[in-house]
């Protein structure tokens, strides 16, 4: 009640000077929060506009004020220890924005500048890909209690040997898919169990690929000069999902997919990547009502053999967790080479963290991880009570400690390829992204216009905007559209008409249902 009546008050008193729905914050929501807050996402309610967002100031508020218990959006890694692609925290700028049009009564502004909302759906992001594979349909039996592990092995019927190189997982039903692990089965040996308690693959030769949590970007590894990366399949193979229903969603269908894309036969040069739980303890029993902190290191002796380049990691704990990082160490154990922190773990929102730039492990250094337990009555999540001993296990009242890692063999180089760069430069490649097939230039921008060329005439009524790094609407450039253009210039001035500022830009275009949005940088 508190926040209600603070909020109410300042809608009296501050009014005036509010940022709104329209002008600032409408934006910020469509990057950061409704890939899960639309309807139909695993979030329980929509967030899309303003008539869904305002009614829910009061949570929206206790979500990102200082020091809430569950910071939303959902993005646990500290990002002073590491950075990563994808970040979906609140940027300072971003979250002072929320924070002020809240306390200034959430206002909605001119509802006709208000940007057009993501399209979400069930389909592609990437677009149509090489390979389909689909797992039966399956109706959950996750009860009020126990969740539902259950695990699918579906045949690719691959006649020769391809190389992945992106990766899509589309839930069939987002509203009940907890998280689904992807596996390569290379030699064909795994097969379906529906006991509601399996996890994970039976062989050591079946491969994690990728996961999906909500949320999640697909997998797109950079397929381009300089760096062309990827995952060998083969005849003979399977995909093995591994899925995870929560409590409640016992009756619900789903039917999960994954879409693979592949390099054209014959290419060369792709650096083949491999996933795997490189940093695990397996044997270990969590004492009732104590904290405890385990350690565990790859190679148990000694250090990696060879220099390996780490793409990206993924900690996995169950319900007892409470932090868990990892890093290498150099052979004097002294030099420390950091990779993740998440220092308030959270079991519902887990998956691969993809760095900025290559990560290097010199020969001779040895991956670490630390992971703290909370087997006590003070933790919120304890499946147990009063707690038991607990031990590892896969069920979700088991406790895992384990970080998996993308990695190669290093190259001279490899730290300082910017990767948000090459994966940005290989989007072209793929139909879903291409479709509005916009090209920006010149990008950087100094003084002078920017051109936008499109590879297909624009359509009546598609809609062009373009924001700051707050998320403010700096220019619409809708009203410029002239039926089946294809090329559209903007002169670098704002609504105001005077010339924008150097910093980062956002152009978003809105073409024929489908939402696109470049990164513009004006010198």
């Amino acid at each position: 009640m508190k926040i209600v009546s603070f909020l109410f008050f300042s809608a009296f008193s501050m009014a005036g000077f509010a940022q709104t729905w329209s002008g600032e914050v409408a934006q910020i929501f469509y990057n950061k929060c409704t890939s899960c807050h639309h309807t139909g996402g695993i979030a329980p309610f929509s967030l899309t506009t303003y008539q869904e967002s305002s009614p829910m100031a009061a949570s929206i508020y206790a979500a990102i004020s200082p020091g809430a218990a569950h910071q939303m959006p959902p993005w646990p890694p500290d990002n002073n220890y590491q950075q990563y692609l994808h970040d979906r925290a609140l940027t300072a700028a971003e979250k002072t924005t929320l924070l002020n049009w809240l306390n200034n009564g959430f206002p909605e502004g001119n509802s006709s500048q208000t940007p057009p909302p993501p399209v979400y759906n069930t389909g592609s992001v990437l677009g149509a890909g090489d390979l389909t594979v689909k797992m039966p349909n399956y109706i959950s039996n996750a009860t009020t209690l126990y969740d539902d592990y259950v695990c699918f092995s579906v045949p690719t019927n691959l006649t020769q040997n391809r190389t992945i190189k992106a990766v899509e997982v589309i839930p069939g039903n987002m509203e009940i898919v907890h998280h689904a692990l992807v596996y390569i089965d290379h030699n064909g040996v795994e097969s379906t169990n529906t006991s509601g308690f399996c996890s994970s693959p039976s062989s050591a030769s079946t491969k994690l690929l990728s996961a999906y949590v909500p949320g999640a970007a697909p997998l797109i590894f950079p397929s381009a000069a300089p760096l062309k990366l990827g995952v060998d399949i083969g005849p003979g193979s399977k995909i093995y999902f591994a899925m995870h229903y929560p409590n409640g969603s016992s009756g619900m269908l789903d039917s999960t997919k994954v879409i693979l894309h592949f390099y054209p036969p014959g290419t060369t040069g792709v650096r083949q990547v491999s996933a795997d739980p490189i940093i695990a303890d397996y044997n270990f029993v969590l004492p009732a009502n104590q904290m405890t902190t385990l350690t565990a290191q790859y190679p148990n002796n000694g250090g990696v053999p060879v220099a390996v380049s780490a793409l990206s990691v993924m900690p996995h704990m169950h319900l007892l967790g409470k932090s868990i990082k990892s890093y290498a160490l150099a052979p004097n154990n002294i030099d420390t080479l950091k990779h993740i922190n998440l220092p308030n773990w959270d079991f519902h929102w887990q998956g691969f963290y993809t760095f900025s730039h290559l990560q290097k492990i010199p020969a001779g250094y040895k991956f670490k991880g630390e992971a703290v337990f909370d087997n006590t009555s003070n933790n919120p999540f304890n499946p147990n009570t009063p707690p038991q001993n607990v031990q590892f296990g896969e069920n979700t009242t088991d406790e895992m400690f384990i970080v998996y890692y993308h990695y190669l063999l290093y190259q001279p180089g490899d730290e300082n390829y910017n990767l948000s760069e090459l994966v940005s430069a290989s989007l072209s490649e793929y139909p879903g992204i291409n479709t509005a097939g916009v090209n920006i230039y010149p990008n950087p921008l100094n003084d002078g216009n920017l051109t936008l060329e499109f590879n297909e005439p624009l359509s009546a009524g598609a809609k062009i905007y373009i924001y700051n790094a707050q998320g403010k609407l700096v220019r619409d450039l809708s009203p410029l559209i002239e039926s089946n253009i294809s090329t559209l210039i903007w002169d670098g001035y704002n609504q105001e008409h005077t010339a924008c500022t150097p910093g980062l830009y956002h152009v978003s275009i809105n073409q024929n249902g489908r939402f696109y949005s470049v990164k513009l940088i004006k010198q």
